[in-house]
């Protein structure tokens, strides 16, 4: 092949990647966390404001990214993602205090389910699953439980409630 060939070739491929990645970025299982997009304050379950959320798409609306706050100091992000070819959504969180939690799960038609694993200061495992719940007063509820026993029990590390701030 001269260098003219191989040039038309490797545009072709670029395009048609950038076709591919864009129509998989626009499909209906890729919007199905479109639900928690917005600026939000975020409430225990007593009412209490713990922290202020930023959700918002990036990278051409495939990824969208969480930004995390709150007023004593504390602060986290996420990357969430499709991953079109096994079908699952993958979130990464980490934080300023040296936190990494690596969740993925699926839409279940009324909930947003992820789970995970991580290692407990004793090296024991705790598994991980959190769920986002779309509201029809338009907030977010959002249920994070862990076990400690291979998922026999399940206690609650944190239920937040997701209210958009005032425009």
């Amino acid at each position: 092949m001269n260098s003219h060939t191989v040039k038309m070739v490797l545009s072709l491929c670029f395009i048609l990647m950038a076709t591919m990645a864009s129509a998989t970025c626009n499909s209906e299982m890729s919007k199905q966390f479109d639900f928690w997009l917005g600026d939000w304050k975020v409430f225990d379950k007593d009412g209490k404001l713990v922290g202020n959320n930023l959700i918002q798409k990036a990278q051409n609306g495939c990824v969208i990214t969480e930004l995390y706050s709150t007023e004593k100091g504390y602060s986290g992000q996420s990357i969430n993602i499709f991953d079109a070819t096994r079908k699952v959504w993958h979130q990464t969180w980490v934080d300023n205090k040296g936190g990494l939690l690596v969740l993925e799960g699926k839409w279940n038609g009324q909930a947003m389910l992820l789970t995970g694993q991580t290692q407990a200061q004793d090296g024991n495992t705790l598994l991980q699953k959190i769920k986002w719940t779309p509201k029809s007063d338009g907030s977010v509820h959002q249920h994070w439980q862990v076990s400690k026993d291979k998922g026999q029990h399940w206690e609650d590390a944190f239920y937040g409630v997701y209210l958009p701030k005032k425009k």
